[in-house]
Parts: structure tokens; sequence; C-alpha cells
């Protein structure tokens, strides 16, 4: 842009320069302050008799002029004399001559006029002329001090950029400062060769661009026509272009000294008339590769450009350097784009849609040619695709399948399109509605995914296409309802003539919902012919998946070792296959559970919070509500308490979060933790949770709701009851003996001391014989010797076995169930050696208030106060104050008072924000505060 341009815009320009009379006020300039004093500092050497010279680089419309006219006002009120000149694009390449029309303009030319022109007119004498030049303006410059500003260097003929280069090196002892203005795109090829100090003239920061919008429109802008000023990519030029052009067109009102878009809103004609005018002064190729790069979107590829305008690349060269000379393109790193939003918005706006959606369709195929992957031209294909293209549907489909382990939000929209493009009798059509299912349950849209299911279930389908349907309202009721699960499955198996892949798809899904239901003995069977059928049609899911339910059928069966080898094959197998972390795949989940009954509940955490990870940062909202629920397990089983029972709350609170697997899970947790801690309210809200599950259809949850409700009778010392819900919880087995409590292998004992309590010896005795041929069977697996020993111990009121328990159970991170073998060990020795008894009483104590267990510290602090032992331990219940802060707590309002927000704790603690508004509640409760500001006046007194 020229200095004669600058006006046009608003700018101030050199007095030699400026038009007769402004058209516009002049207004400040924003966003160039350091640039601004970079340059006001060379003027300040300037006047000290310091010469220089100053390159500045920049966009067109980036304010390069505006800087140039600053500069020339700067030195006008500091009594400097300013020569200016520019370059012109459609001016005459005539020698020297923007660098002699600075030099000889007005009445007192700097130069001898006469002498240098005759000297321009032949080229043998140019080498004459720049002596000559250079002795004149030394002349000139022993006068006085000498500003020579020249813009648009460009467009300057190679004469003058040669004697720009080389006056400012010769003349560098005497006091001229040159100021020299050139066009980014220009910095590869000469911007580095001129000898002076660069300025790059950035895009204006957000800041800049409000300032400067409150400037044009004398008032301030308000947020959604900022967002719009963002397109002119913070470009001054563009900017003022863009917001004179739609007040102008009534598209901004002033009220009360805000502007507001109206609905009207847009780019201004003025803008588009002015980019038609730009694309009209191309040659026609040049023109139809601007148009056709603006309709590929943001950027595109020159062989894809060439293919459409049926030309060679080659062909192209010539045509794309006059675009990019015309500001018009660019290149991003070998991709061409148009210059800003603006520009490719106003061009897209001159060409029809129908031929802009047919070109983008064009291109998708030249990519797919060209060995484009489907999810590559996914983007494109949903947006510009026509109904019934079924080509588009099965792209989009297979850009879904595999966009689906690591962005399932972006695989239910492209497989959502999809089905939008599908005919009604497209063969595809029931296994897409399944997918789409599918995979909205996987972000979390539940009811949406039902719905898509049954709606396609209330219409007329084929066989296959039904049982597709009903695979995939299976998987939604996975974790919702193990008996829908299975009901579906069932359901969908009595149809006919289903093929193979479906038909072992059905059966292992079939396997897997019968196992956590807890019918095992025909898990047995389903489990063989998933498996059967996975090797048969080669599916390593569908195998893997099967081998994972055969390791938990032996876990049942109590073969642990068994379970843990077939675990670890299926996940090697899934692994080699790449399908380790899809959501179809339980190895990991069950893995983690083996490890945690096996008294290594730490372990089990590891993996789940390796999982959690990868399931929050691919946006797998299904899979991290399930990590999430299986996590709050593993706390409780490790004894915190605290955190199982914040995370269980949290996880409760999602959206999706009810069903068997939340009953088992986290409502447990919270009833369990409540009735360690003697929590009356909590104990009221777990007999209510376990009497509607002992109603469930699934065999396991009814279980598992009969011994919470055992444990509640328990707590209230009604051993009857107690053992009356106890004995519906466990499982027989064949020869009617009794197996083991549902939820957990160390509640075995737990069970033991109820009979015990009821008078029920019988009871008692064939669960220690269970426990300990378990633990016979599972020779490796030293937790369960430890629940053995500790069951007998407590049968035979065998000191020995309870005190070697204890010692066992001190190599696993299960303090509450160690704590319960000192203790029995402690009240048996009570008798015959209270230092040994207080000792293990002692520690029982300290491990119970360790984990929050304080109903059962307690007791034992009761038993030590029998055998004359005072100490004094925590309230029941929720502790207040500072004191009674837990360990997750006190590290959340640390970093809240540190100015994280609650999604900052939650990444910096691995913790869902859920989890991490649970622990701030509490801590809120506790220290009676309400607010942030109160939070954090606390910790800072508290931690100086």
């Amino acid at each position: 842009m020229s200095l004669n341009n600058a006006a046009a815009a608003g700018f101030s320009v050199p007095s030699e320069r400026r038009p007769a009379a402004d058209t516009f006020p002049t207004m400040p300039l924003r966003g160039r302050e350091p640039e601004l004093l970079l340059l006001r500092d060379r003027l300040r050497d300037l006047r000290r008799g310091h010469g220089g010279a100053v390159l500045i680089e920049g966009a067109p419309g980036a304010g390069k002029s505006r800087l140039l006219a600053e500069v020339a006002d700067l030195a006008a009120a500091g009594s400097l004399r300013v020569r200016a000149g520019a370059g012109a694009q459609d001016g005459h390449a005539v020698p020297f001559a923007p660098l002699l029309d600075a030099l000889l303009a007005g009445p007192a030319p700097l130069v001898a006029r006469e002498r240098l022109l005759a000297l321009s007119e032949a080229e043998e004498q140019r080498f004459w002329l720049l002596r000559e030049l250079q002795h004149e303006l030394e002349r000139a410059a022993s006068a006085a001090p000498l500003v020579i500003l020249m813009d648009d260097l460009q467009w300057c003929d190679a004469a003058t950029r040669s004697a720009l280069r080389t006056l400012p090196a010769r003349l560098s002892g005497r006091p001229i400062l040159w100021v020299l203005a050139i066009r980014e795109q220009h910095q590869a090829g000469t911007a580095r060769a001129w000898p002076a100090e660069r300025i790059v003239l950035r895009p204006l920061s957000t800041e800049a661009v409000a300032l400067l919008a409150q400037d044009i429109l004398q008032a301030v802008a308000e947020p959604v026509l900022l967002e719009l000023a963002r397109k002119a990519d913070g470009r001054p030029l563009l900017l003022v272009e863009l917001l004179n052009g739609m007040r102008e067109e009534g598209a901004i009102t002033i009220q009360n000294g805000m502007a507001h878009l109206t609905a009207t809103g847009g780019i201004p004609m003025r803008f588009r008339s002015s980019i038609r005018q730009r694309l009209e002064r191309l040659s026609p190729l040049a023109r139809d590769s601007v148009r056709f790069v603006a309709m590929l979107g943001r950027d595109a590829d020159v062989e894809v450009l060439a293919e459409l305008l049926r030309c060679s690349p080659v062909d192209l060269m010539g045509p794309l350097q006059e675009a990019l000379r015309a500001d018009l393109l660019t290149d991003l790193d070998g991709r061409l784009a148009l210059r800003n939003d603006l520009v490719r918005e106003a061009v897209r706006n001159s060409v029809p849609a129908a031929f802009k959606d047919l070109v983008r369709r064009q291109a998708v195929d030249v990519r797919l040619r060209g060995g484009a992957a489907a999810m590559e031209v996914a983007a494109d294909l949903a947006e510009v695709a026509q109904p019934g293209d079924h080509e588009a549907v099965s792209l989009l489909r297979r850009a879904a399948t595999d966009l689906a382990p690591t962005s399932p939000a972006a695989a239910a929209a492209l497989s959502g399109r999809a089905l939008e493009l599908a005919p009604a009798d497209h063969p595809d059509r029931p296994a897409l509605i399944a997918e789409t299912a599918v995979l909205l349950w996987l972000t979390g849209h539940d009811d949406e995914a039902r719905a898509t299911a049954a709606d396609a279930l209330a219409g007329l389908l084929e066989p296959e296409g039904e049982a597709q349907v009903r695979l995939s309202l299976a998987r939604l009721s996975s974790q919702r309802s193990f008996a829908e699960a299975v009901r579906q499955c069932r359901v969908a198996l009595a149809l006919p003539g289903l093929s193979e892949t479906t038909l072992a798809h059905l059966l292992t899904l079939q396997a897997l919902a019968l196992i956590v239901a807890g019918d095992v003995e025909e898990t047995g069977r389903a489990a063989e012919a998933a498996l059967l059928a996975g090797g048969f049609c080669g599916n390593r899911a569908i195998e893997a998946t099967a081998m994972a339910v055969e390791a938990t059928l032996s876990f049942h069966r109590t073969d642990w070792r068994h379970a843990f080898d077939r675990q670890d094959e299926a996940v090697r197998l899934a692994t080699d296959a790449g399908i380790l972390h899809s959501p179809w795949i339980p190895g990991p989940s069950w893995q983690s559970f083996l490890w945690s009954s096996a008294g290594e509940p730490l372990r089990g955490l590891e993996e789940i919070d390796l999982a959690l990870g990868r399931a929050r940062a691919h946006g797998q909202v299904a899979a991290a509500r399930m990590w999430s629920l299986y996590r709050v397990r593993m706390l409780l089983d490790a004894g915190r308490l605290a955190g199982a029972c914040a995370e269980a709350e949290a996880a409760l609170t999602e959206e999706g979060a009810t069903g068997n697997t939340a009953d088992v899970t986290a409502r447990y947790a919270l009833g369990r933790s409540a009735l360690y801690a003697g929590d009356r309210l909590g104990i009221a809200q777990l007999a209510a949770d376990a009497l509607r599950m002992t109603g469930d259809e699934a065999p396991f949850v009814a279980r598992a709701g009969s011994w919470m409700l055992a444990l509640v009778a328990d707590c209230d010392e009604d051993p009857a009851r107690a053992m009356a819900h106890a004995a519906a919880a466990v499982a027989l087995g064949p020869d009617g003996a009794t197996g083991a409590t549902p939820l957990d292998a160390a509640d075995d004992v737990v069970f033991v001391r109820m009979a015990l309590r009821a008078g029920d010896r019988e009871s008692a005795v064939r669960m220690v014989r269970e426990t300990e041929d378990r633990a016979g069977r599972n020779p490796e697996f030293p937790f369960l010797t430890a629940v053995a020993e500790h069951a007998r111990g407590l049968l035979d009121d065998d000191v020995a076995l309870l005190s070697r328990a204890a010692e066992r159970f001190a190599g696993f991170p299960r303090p509450i169930v160690r704590a319960s073998a000192l203790e029995d060990a402690g009240r048996t020795l009570a008798a015959t050696d209270r230092r040994a008894a207080v000792a293990r009483l002692k520690t029982a104590s300290e491990l119970y208030e360790q984990a929050g267990a304080l109903r059962d510290a307690a007791r034992v602090r009761r038993r030590l106060r029998e055998a004359g032992i005072r100490r004094r331990g925590r309230k029941s219940g929720a502790a207040r104050g500072w004191d009674g802060l837990t360990a997750a707590e006190l590290q959340v309002v640390r970093h809240v008072a540190q100015g994280a927000t609650n999604r900052q704790v939650a990444e910096r603690l691995f913790l869902s924000p859920h989890t991490v508004n649970t622990h701030l509640r509490h801590a809120y409760t506790k220290l009676d505060v309400n607010s942030r500001v109160e939070l954090t006046r606390l910790v800072v007194e508290h931690d100086g």
C-alpha cells in the first residue's frame, strides 16, 4: 500500500505527500507501541547526528504505511527534513523512479535535478548516477539531518532496490535515517538482504483490535461484533474497511455508547466489490484458482487444484504467483489458502452454493484417487454429500469406525450424517443405526442412543438388521441393566438366518452380560459357544472378549491361576490386534478387579487410572463413567474411604450414572463407608438402596443387595436378621455348600462372624471350609490364605491363626482387613496375654482411624479401655474444621487457594471435575465458608 493509499484509509501521511484535505480524521496508532518506541529512538539518534536504517515488514494492510506516516509526523514535529517515495504495482518500471521522485519532489529538491535526470536516462550511466546520488545526499545531510521514507519496496524497480540496499551502507556515517517498508511475502527472497534493523508487524492483539474498533466506531464494540472483527486477521486496514463498510450499510447500530451488530451484519458490499475488482484484474486461470481454493475450505493442495482445473501443476505456477502477488492467496507450508477469512468469505459468496458443493464433492474424489484415507475427507464429505450418495455413506461409515476409539464424538457425528444420507432401502442402514446408537452412548448421549435404536425396531426390519440393532441395545444396557442386556441378546439370537459375524457378536455379548448378571452356569455354555464363533469368523475382538469372560468364569469357580492366565492371554490377543483400548474389550477392567480381589487394589488402581486417562483424553464419556465407578471400588478396597466416597458421589452426579453397575460399586462404596464411619444417614440410604437391589432381575445384583442388608442388620446388632440376609447373599454350589460372599473375598470372614453371632455354627463351618478350599486350590495367592486363616481362627478362637493372618495381611494394601484380623487376635489374647493383646488392638485402632473407619476404631478403643488403656480418637461422623479435612480435600483446597479453577485442579490431580466439586463442597461445609475468597483466606492463615 502506498502512502497515498494510506490517506484513503484515514491515516496521516507526510506533509509533502498528503492530499489537499484529509477525508477521514487521524486515529491513534494501536498495537504498535514497541515498534513506535524503536523508531522514536532512531529519530532521537538522528538529531544527535547518528544515521541508521530500519526495514518494516508486514502483510498488506498490517499498518506499514501508517507507521511510516507516524515517523514522518514525528520527524516534522522535530524540525527534521523528510522525503518520501513508494513503489507502485501498476507503475512503469522506470529505473530509480521512486527514489528520484522522493528526492526531487517539492520546490526545494535535495539533489541537482538536471544532472540526475540526465544520468538516469542511459543504462550505462547508472553507476555514475549512484555515485552522484551518494555525493548529493552527503552534501544534503551535512547541512541538516535527513529522514528518507520508502514504501512498497516490493513494487520498486530493480535499480531502486539495489540503490536502497547500497546507499544506507555507504552513508552509514551520515545523519540520514532510512525507513523502508516491504511486504512480508518477500522476506525469503530479499528482505533479509537489506542492511537495516528489522521490524516485523504481527497481527494486532485482541486488545488492540478492540481499541481500534472503538476508534473507528466511536463506541465500544459488543463481543459478537469483535468476534466478526477478528476475521480481519489483526490487520488495521482490513478492520477499517470492514467496520466502516458495515456501518455505512446499516449492519452496525450505536446505542448508549455501545456498537451492536444487527441481524443483517455480514461482509459489507464495498468490501466484496473490492475483492471482485481485484479478482477481475487477474488472468482467467489465476481467477479460477482463487475461487476454487475458496470453495475447497481453509486450504487446498496444488495437485488437487490442478486436477479440478484440468491442467497440470506446472501450468498453475504463473497464475498462482499472480494470485499471491495480488495478496489474495497465501502459501501455508506448501498448501494454498485465502489470505484471511474476510477474503475467503467474499470470494465464496460470489460463487453459487450448488456449484460450491459440486466442486468440493469432486475434490473429495480427487483426494481419494490420490490415496487419501476416509478420515481425511470425511469432514468435507459430510458437508457436501447429498441424500442417496452411496459412496459417501460407505466412506463416512468407515471414517466413523476409524475415529471411534480416539474421538467418539466426531465418529458419532459422521455416523449420524451417514445415516441421514442413507436411503430407507440402503443395505447397510440397520448396521449404521446400530453403530450410530452405540457411538451416541459412548459420548454420553444415552437417551438419544436408545431412541435411535428403538425407532429402528418400530419399523420393519429383516432378521439380520433387527439382530444388529438389538446387539446395540444390549451394549447400551450393559452397565444400566444386566438382565436387559441378556434379554436383548436372547431375542436377537432367536432370529433366523443370522450371519456368522452377527451371531458371534451376540454370543459374546450374551456371555459378557450373563457373567456380570451373576448366572455362572449359563455363562459357561455361552462363553464356550462365543469362543468357537469368534475363532470361526476370525474376529479377534470377539475372541479376546470371550477369553476375558472365561477368565471371570474361572475366577467364580475358584480357579484363580487359570483366571489370571486366561485374562493375560485375552489382553495379549487384544494388544496384538491393536484393540486393547477399545471400549468393547473388558480385559483391562477385569484385570484390575482380579488384582483387587487378590489383595492388590493399588495395582488395579494403576491400570484403571491409565484407562480412565485415555477415556477422558479421547472423549469416551461412557467408558470414563465406567472407569470412574471401578476406581471407586479400588479406593474402597484400599481403605481410602474419604476418596472412595468423594468419587462415588461425583460419579453418581454424572448424567447416565445409574443402574446395576452404579449400584454395586458407587452406592455400595458409599454405604460400606457409612458403616465403617458410623454415619446413620448413610447407613439408612444403604438399607434403602439394598432393598431395591434385592428385587433386581440380575442374580448378582440381588445377591449384592442381600449382602448389603446383612451388613446393615449386623450394624444394628440384629444377628438373626443379618444371618437371614447373609444366607440369601451367598451362592450355592452343586453339592449345596455355601459359596463366597458376592462383593469381596475378605467378606467371607464377615459372614463367619455373622453366623457365629446368630448361633448358626453350621453355616460358619461351611463358609470356612469353602474359604480354605479356595485358598488350597490357589496357593499362589497368599491373600486368600490369609482370609482362610482369619476365618478358621475366628471359628476356632485360634489366636495363632488370627495373628498369622494379620501378619500376612500386612503385605497387602488392605488396612481395614488387616485391622479386623488384629482386632480379633487382640480380643482373643486379652484373657491370656494382655500386653500382646494391647499391642494388636492399638495397631488395629490406628489402621481403622487412618482409613476413616471411625465406628470400628471406637469399638477397638472400648476393648482397650477394658484392658486398662485409654486412647482418644476422632468422633464418629465427619469432623469439622481444618483437622477434619481429608488428605484429598486438603490437596484440592490448596490448589483452589492458588487460583486454580475446578477443571485445572482436576487436571493437576488426575480427578474428574465432579470429584473436585465434591471435595470442595465437603471442605466448604467442614470449614464453614461460602466462597473461594473465604477459603483462600483460611488457607493463607493456616499455611502461612
